[in-house]
């Protein structure tokens, strides 16, 4: 018994992070870990064990045999496959552990049949549903949406994508080749801009929680929730960015040789597995941009919410702060 209770150091707390999330290499290693694409394929039971076993040790009951590897382990499960602020199990499509496999499909499809308006309109619709799934999966669980926003917010998205790629492919009918190929990331990211601030409207409405250093509950703030989603559409930008802008210069440089062109046939699967190469990397280094507990100085606050802490704390409080989403 000695060697089990070494295993696990006195005082471990599961929900601490492993790395420091105040520097982009710690953040990036978190989100290796929680974006790992093989825990996709994890059968529901052993999620459902993984869940049991978090929670007993935040009750701070350790099953005895357990090692820490296995704590560990168990964690890298519940924080991929369950929601940080409910606990409840997402949906395979919305879980950032998906965005590799999905993401990686529907990129080289939107890459790969950008030509005619049929094919934009199409896979433009295709991922926007993609993405209403997982905005809506990811979202802040302390403001509740209603369906209605979501129908609103899904049909404005793909709406502003369908626009943007529709009219830049008749724009780009006459220009050289390469830029036809880059409208599916233009409206990509025009479609991001719309999409989440609209699934997430309610945070911008009525405003985020925003805390002390401590956890302390000080107010809500809108303008806490705007810089949240705005990190976020510039995080889910850059994830797209480098498969959507340098992957079509690769395959316009590859299409001009000739066993290529014999190939034709593979174009697409070749283009799917370079764009799962970029996501590998993408999406948790895009994830890892700014901390998932975003800050605030407070002389940034609305003027109301700021007095009020100030009135209560005086200088004690130069900074709040609050969880963005993902």
């Amino acid at each position: 018994t000695h060697a089990e209770m070494a295993t696990i150091p006195l005082g471990f707390n599961i929900d601490a992070p492993r790395w420091d999330q105040s520097t982009f290499l710690g953040r990036l290693k978190h989100f290796l870990n929680v974006t790992d694409p093989r825990t996709v394929l994890v059968p529901e039971q052993e999620l459902d064990r993984a869940k049991a076993l978090v929670e007993s040790c935040r009750a701070g009951l350790v099953p005895p045999g357990s090692s820490q590897e296995q704590l560990l382990y168990a964690k890298k499960l519940y924080d991929s496959a369950f929601h940080p602020d409910s606990g409840e199990k997402m949906n395979l499509i919305g879980r950032m552990s998906f965005q590799v496999p999905g993401g990686m499909a529907l990129t080289g499809f939107m890459l790969q049949f950008y030509r005619t308006v049929p094919a934009v309109v199409f896979w433009q619709w295709v991922n926007q549903s993609f993405n209403a799934i997982v905005n809506y999966t990811n979202r802040n669980a302390a403001s509740p949406i209603s369906l209605r926003q979501i129908g609103v917010a899904y049909v404005t998205a793909t709406g502003t994508a369908l626009a943007t790629a529709v009219g830049l492919n008749l724009y780009t009918k006459r220009a050289p080749p390469l830029l036809a190929r880059w409208v599916p990331f233009a409206a990509v990211a025009a479609a991001n801009c719309v999409n989440i601030p609209m699934m997430r409207q309610q945070e911008i409405i009525n405003g985020v929680t925003v805390t002390d250093e401590d956890n302390n509950e000080l107010g809500c703030s809108r303008r806490a929730a705007v810089k949240g989603i705005t990190q976020v559409v510039v995080s889910r930008i850059t994830m797209a960015a480098p498969g959507m802008i340098i992957l079509p210069i690769i395959m316009e440089r590859l299409e001009k040789f000739p066993f290529m062109q014999r190939i034709r046939v593979l174009h697409g699967p070749l283009q799917m597995l370079l764009c799962g190469g970029f996501l590998l990397f993408m999406v948790p280094a895009a994830c890892a941009l700014f901390p998932q507990r975003c800050s605030l100085a407070l002389a940034n606050l609305e003027p109301e919410l700021r007095d009020s802490i100030v009135a209560k704390h005086g200088d004690k409080v130069p900074y709040v702060y609050f969880n963005k989403g993902l």
